[in-house]
């Protein structure tokens, strides 16, 4: 629990007002793809500086493991969940095991949610575990995220901006793009983070990333701890201190089955931010291994649970 102390934690307190700002100002959406509905505001922006310290929430405990482990996925050009669900993460299952279902004609058997499809749900990903060919026909989300990254059209988007910023570090056109429109109707779950940009400024790397679609309770403070993790690792690699994280939000939301928890998140005190090590010998951005991260002085307040909408 709080010790009653006031700390300065930009993250924490930028993310709190984001969430009052939905609850005050967010207009009611019946008609959005999940069924669930919501509540939103578009166009919003947050900026993290750096060297304050680690952006990763304290008014809840995050699961670092499934943020580190999630990136470096992308940065492999995965989309199949068996690498993340033999680490142990499980973020991005509800996604494959829906198109299994469907493609099973299983999903009428299974209504969504109930202790019948999440036992099913549970024989899937042993499944996926420890069954190499039934991975590759079910476990896959399709050409998303780290695809694009490592392949958009035949380019390798990562290895080009590594090799970008260290020769052209005053240059304006350091962008990744996730959202390749031909292949959009074949991504389990289109990007919501679309594209990001580098900018190198007095010995400092800064990226800003533009997200189009924001579930603000649970993807939101992922993708803010990701973003913050891999402009520190890219400019480790390329020779620079880490800057600002600038995200542009544009559809910003709550599922209208996450008010209570966001209520209950505003009320909590955050404490100070934590620090982030990573393994300085690591020269290459596709070096990096979950052992090379060290997350230093995380104190939190308990985790808050709420259902995920697909």
């Amino acid at each position: 629990m709080s010790t009653g102390k006031v700390v300065k934690n930009n993250a924490d307190r930028e993310y709190q007002a984001l969430l009052s700002d939905i609850l005050k100002n967010g207009q009611k959406e019946t008609h959005e793809r999940t069924g669930t509905g919501t509540t939103k505001v578009f166009g919003r922006m947050l900026k993290f500086d750096l060297s304050e310290g680690f952006p990763l929430l304290t008014t809840k405990k995050m699961f670092l493991k499934g943020i580190i482990y999630e990136l470096l996925w992308f940065l492999k050009g995965n989309s199949n969940i068996r690498y993340l669900v033999k680490n142990g993460v499980n973020i991005w299952n509800e996604w494959p095991f829906q198109k299994y279902l469907e493609a099973e004609k299983l999903d009428k058997k299974f209504p969504k949610y109930s202790p019948e499809w999440n036992a099913e749900m549970q024989k899937f990903i042993e499944k996926i575990k420890k069954d190499a060919k039934f991975a590759e026909k079910y476990g896959d989300c399709g050409p998303f995220y780290g695809v694009q990254w490592r392949n958009f059209s035949g380019v390798d988007q990562i290895k080009w901006i590594i090799s970008e910023i260290k020769k052209n570090p005053g240059s304006r056109r350091l962008i990744v793009n996730a959202w390749n429109a031909p292949y959009i109707n074949k991504m389990a779950l289109p990007p919501c983070h679309v594209m990001y940009q580098f900018n190198v400024s007095k010995g400092k790397l800064s990226c800003m990333m533009y997200q189009r679609s924001v579930d603000t309770f649970l993807g939101l403070p992922f993708n803010i701890a990701s973003y913050a993790l891999l402009t520190i690792m890219v400019a480790q690699v390329t020779g620079y201190k880490p800057g600002e994280l600038t995200m542009a939000l544009a559809d910003t939301h709550l599922y209208l089955n996450h008010l209570d928890q966001a209520r209950e998140q505003i009320r909590r005190k955050p404490f100070a931010p934590p620090k982030m090590k990573i393994n300085p010998k690591v020269k290459s951005i596709f070096g990096f291994k979950f052992s090379d991260f060290e997350l230093q002085n995380y104190e939190c307040h308990p985790a808050i649970k709420a259902p995920i909408s697909v």
